[in-house]
């Protein structure tokens, strides 16, 4: 493996991935990318890759800042920075904690990566591939939608949370859920996504 945190194309270059994880001390986290996005079982893709690399920045940053993070702070505040659903005041709200708690925003949001600086250095400073399985299509639709599943429960969460504790919400100890379902009209039929996929027809198309 060559080394990561060499440019080919010039000597004494690094990429911005590489960088950071020297000057934040995360140097096993590299390990971890390639590890995520090569493995045949429920691999990442750059994007999430890339929003997971960015959180493990906010969390060194609150380490530096000699900030806990509790309850997982790190990857919430990385969301409202984020996130193209959060409101303006939320976003601002959030930055005014993490400036408070002794955090760099403006410099931290210069550092956060893209999928294509993951990819960069995933591919050409640590020389690594993945074969891609089309056999196990259907595997990988259903992790992506569970995905999606688990991040609309999330954001639902974090804002009846929010609406309680401003006392906008009057409810005891609320727990989002998720289910999403399949109608078929032909033979009005509805199914679990996770049960859809694993029969792989629903009942008008049984033989």
């Amino acid at each position: 493996m060559a080394d990561p945190n060499r440019d080919s194309s010039g000597p004494g270059r690094e990429s911005k991935v590489a960088r950071l994880l020297r000057e934040r001390e995360l140097e096993p986290l590299g390990d971890e990318l390639e590890h995520l996005w090569t493995r045949a079982e429920d691999r990442r893709s750059l994007r999430e890759l890339a929003d997971h690399f960015n959180r493990e920045l906010l969390r060194s940053a609150l380490r530096e800042a000699e900030t806990a993070d509790l309850d997982g702070a790190a990857a919430n505040y990385y969301r409202l920075l984020t996130d193209d659903d959060v409101s303006p005041g939320d976003r601002v709200e959030a930055t005014r904690w993490l400036e408070r708690a002794g955090v760099d925003v403006e410099r931290l949001r210069g550092e956060f990566v893209s999928y294509q600086a993951v990819r960069t250095y995933l591919k050409d400073y640590r020389n690594a591939e993945y074969e891609r399985n089309e056999g196990d299509r259907v595997g990988r639709e259903a992790e992506s939608i569970r995905q999606f599943s688990a991040r609309t429960e999330a954001i639902v969460q974090d804002k009846i949370d929010r609406l309680r504790s401003r006392g906008h919400l009057a409810v005891g100890d609320p727990s989002v859920t998720v289910q999403v379902r399949v109608y078929c009209s032909k033979c009005n039929s509805q199914h679990s996504v996770d049960r859809l996929l694993e029969r792989g027809r629903c009942d008008c198309s049984t033989a």
